[in-house]
């Protein structure tokens, strides 16, 4: 068996939604870097060392299939590869603190800390520690002062390299990145390991679109990128509830705003809100941080962008609930999309969980359809033992239906033939199109009685 020399040897710890996308794309575009990616979840590693990969995310399968074996490899062998490793991504979970001070604000950082101190424990030869996890801003000087406690010799230099992928489009964001930001010290030894981590992203990412920064801006960078995104979508769900009450059409005042060069039209579509898992934890962090700096009339304004969140929630379901009488009780509704997203079977926080929890506590009957997400949305409702029921075919979820409450743009959803399951349903039969995915005009000449987001309703009532 020959024997590869590769130039160098880099780990990820973390083989979740960040590690095991980033790893691959770097194995596939640097085939002369040994790429490792650690856990400490056998049965993740497993399922990575399969087809059947622990997160759906379109083009990663055969990107994986394309280097594992070769290049990639996933191990749950943690120790021993932290040693062989010459420069090593931090991508474990940082999750909202749900205990203690900053309890439902803050970030849980007891996963870096461990592995800060499993990295100490097994390093023995210097290292480039690199954080890819979201974390707080100054949180590298934590980092670092772990590293570098006690009577080791070995000299650590961390890097900041927030990612930036959007799931459903995470390969295509890291394969064509808008910027690869590496936040690094103004020191000789810090400029020589971002120069290092640049060498990675230069195979295949074009020099000015790597943006170099100091480490604090880094680490703020991502927080600010996700705050700014959420408080795009939390302002034009604003703007639709204005319009549902004027009788204005919110995508029509969407295209024209957007036309704005100063605005742009990405980010403003309305729905029922934001989920996954970085948008309310990002802000609710940097709410932390204002507040930890008794910048309080901040931390107020953007902790306002998610309570217009919540609200955009709680408002999809009124409008259900007023729509069908006034009672959803022994109601039987199809739930199109769980996943906070399409492309993706990512549920963390996604609207649907809000949403369909309400309904239950309505006594509506739910038949929940996704083509990728309903083993997580079992695991989201496993406190509700009646009232649901989980359905792959979408055909099947619309029989003896009242209503359709469509909730993730799946293009699938656009794609169904609306005059068949218009017949399987209960009449008067409803669509709550949370998207404005669907021909709301086609829909209320079949005979549904149609509500949008932010436009006007269409019903025979």
């Amino acid at each position: 068996m020959t024997t590869v020399n590769f130039k160098k040897n880099i780990l990820c710890v973390g083989a979740g939604y960040v590690g095991g996308p980033t790893m691959t794309i770097i194995a596939n575009k640097c085939p002369n870097y040994k790429v490792t990616v650690v856990d400490i979840s056998q049965e993740r590693i497993d399922a990575w060392n399969s087809d059947n990969l622990p997160i759906f995310e379109p083009g990663l399968l055969e990107r994986v299939q394309k280097a594992r074996g070769k290049n990639l490899f996933f191990s749950t062998e943690i120790d021993r590869c932290i040693d062989e490793a010459d420069i090593i991504f931090v991508a474990v979970n940082t999750p909202t603190k749900m205990f203690g001070e900053g309890a439902g604000k803050a970030v849980d950082l007891q996963f870096i800390e461990q592995t800060a101190r499993r990295i100490k424990e097994n390093a023995k030869s210097n290292k480039i520690v690199v954080e890819k996890s979201t974390i707080p801003v100054r949180a590298a000087e934590t980092m670092a002062n772990i590293l570098h406690s006690g009577n080791s010799s070995v000299q650590f230099e961390i890097l900041s390299n927030p990612e930036f992928m959007a799931e459903g489009t995470g390969i295509r964001d890291m394969e064509a990145p808008d910027r690869i930001l590496i936040g690094s010290k103004d020191t000789p030894s810090g400029l020589a390991a971002r120069d290092v981590l640049m060498e990675i992203y230069l195979h295949w990412v074009p020099k000015e679109r790597l943006v170099t920064t100091n480490l604090w801006s880094s680490e703020l960078s991502k927080l600010v990128s996700n705050a700014f995104l959420a408080q795009r979508i939390s302002s034009i769900n604003t703007i639709a509830s204005i319009c549902e009450a004027t009788e204005a059409d919110v995508t029509e005042v969407s295209r024209a705003i957007g036309m704005d060069s100063r605005i742009g039209p990405k980010f403003l579509n309305a729905g029922p809100g934001f989920g996954g898992s970085c948008f309310r934890k990002d802000i609710l962090n940097l709410v932390y941080l204002c507040e930890f700096y008794q910048l309080n009339e901040i931390a107020s304004f953007w902790e306002q962008v998610v309570s217009l969140n919540d609200y955009q929630m709680d408002r999809f379901v009124k409008r259900i609930l007023q729509a069908m009488f006034n009672t959803l009780v022994g109601k039987k509704l199809a739930i199109f999309g769980f996943a906070f997203k399409p492309d993706t079977g990512d549920t963390r926080d996604a609207p649907a969980i809000s949403i369909c929890k309400r309904l239950l506590e309505e006594k509506a009957y739910l038949n929940i359809t996704d083509p990728h997400a309903l083993k997580n949305a079992r695991k989201d409702l496993q406190d509700f033992e009646e009232g649901l029921d989980f359905v792959e075919d979408p055909y099947k979820a619309v029989e003896g239906t009242h209503g359709i409450a469509l909730i993730t743009e799946w293009t699938l959803y656009k794609e169904l033939d609306y005059q068949k399951i218009f017949d399987k349903m209960e009449k008067p039969a409803f669509i709550f199109d949370g998207r404005n995915l669907l021909d709301h005009k086609a829909l209320y000449e079949i005979g549904f009685n149609v509500y949008p987001i932010g436009k006007p309703a269409l019903n025979h009532l």
